[in-house]
C-alpha cells in the first residue's frame, strides 16, 4: 500500500519540476498557484485544473515534511495514483502531432489555379483546407467555406458566377487576409501545444509542419481544426 503513496509523489513531484522548468515559474511557487498561471499556457493542465488542484491538497494530506524527508501519513487509492501518473506522463512526455494525428499527404495548390480548379481539388480530396503556395512560399489558406462566401457575394453582386470561378486565380482570394488562418510549427510540436494554438486563435484553420518550423519550407504535414477531437482522444488513452 506505502508503494502507492510512493507512485503518487514521484508523479506530483515531476509534475511539480516540469511545469516549472517549461514557464520558468519560481522553484518556491506553491503547486496550486502553478497550475492556475499554467492554465491559459498548456492546454492539458487547462484541461485537468480541477484534478492538479486536488492533487495538491492530496499531497498534503499524504506526507508529512519534516527537514529533508517525507513520511507517508496516508495511502491514495489506486485509481488515484494511476489518474496522476496519466496526467504526468501527458505533461512531462507529451506525443508530437507528427506522430500521432499529422495528416503527411498535404495537398496544396499553386497560387496561379483558378478558384473553379481549387473547388475541384477540395471536392476530390474531401480536404476542406488547401494550403496555397507562391514561389515556395505560403500565402495563405484556400478554406471551402470561405470559398462559398466569396462565390455567395458575387452572386449577390449580381455578377457572372462561372467568369468568377474561370478567371479568379485563388491567389486573389487568400493574399491579404487579416486573420490568421493559419500557421507554422516544426515536427516537435506536441498534442498539447497543437490544441493551444487553436484554444489563443479561435479562427486558426490549419496547423502546418515542417521540419524545423520555418515558413521557407514545404510542409510535411498537417493539423486542422477536424483533428481536434483525435487529439482529445489521445489526451484521454495516451
Amino acid at each position: 500500500m506505502e508503494n502507492l503513496a510512493k507512485r503518487f509523489i514521484q508523479a506530483y513531484n515531476k509534475l511539480d519540476h516540469t511545469i516549472k522548468s517549461l514557464y520558468n515559474f519560481k522553484r518556491g511557487m506553491p503547486f496550486s498557484d502553478c497550475i492556475r498561471r499554467a492554465v491559459s499556457l498548456n492546454s492539458v493542465v487547462r484541461k485537468f485544473e480541477d484534478d492538479l488542484v486536488d492533487f495538491s491538497r492530496l499531497r498534503n494530506a499524504i506526507v508529512h515534511s519534516s527537514g529533508d524527508s517525507d513520511d507517508v501519513i496516508a495511502v491514495p487509492k489506486q485509481e488515484v495514483v494511476e489518474k496522476i501518473e496519466h496526467i504526468a506522463k501527458l505533461i512531462c512526455t507529451p506525443p508530437r502531432v507528427y506522430d500521432t494525428v499529422c495528416r503527411k499527404d498535404v495537398l496544396s495548390v499553386d497560387s496561379k489555379v483558378s478558384v473553379k480548379e481549387t473547388i475541384g481539388l477540395i471536392s476530390k480530396s474531401g480536404y476542406s483546407n488547401l494550403p496555397v503556395y507562391k514561389d515556395g512560399q505560403i500565402l495563405g489558406v484556400a478554406n471551402g467555406q470561405r470559398i462559398l462566401n466569396k462565390i455567395g457575394n458575387v452572386i449577390n453582386d449580381n455578377l457572372n458566377v462561372c467568369n468568377f470561378l474561370e478567371k479568379t486565380q485563388i491567389e486573389e482570394l487568400v493574399s491579404g487576409e487579416k486573420e490568421n488562418f493559419y500557421t507554422i510549427a516544426s515536427k516537435d510540436l506536441t498534442i498539447s501545444e497543437a490544441l493551444n494554438l487553436f484554444y489563443q486563435n479561435r479562427k486558426l484553420l490549419v496547423i502546418l509542419i515542417t521540419p524545423n518550423g520555418n515558413f521557407l519550407e514545404m510542409p510535411i504535414g498537417i493539423v486542422t481544426t477536424s483533428d481536434i477531437l483525435d487529439i482529445n482522444k489521445i489526451l484521454e488513452n495516451y
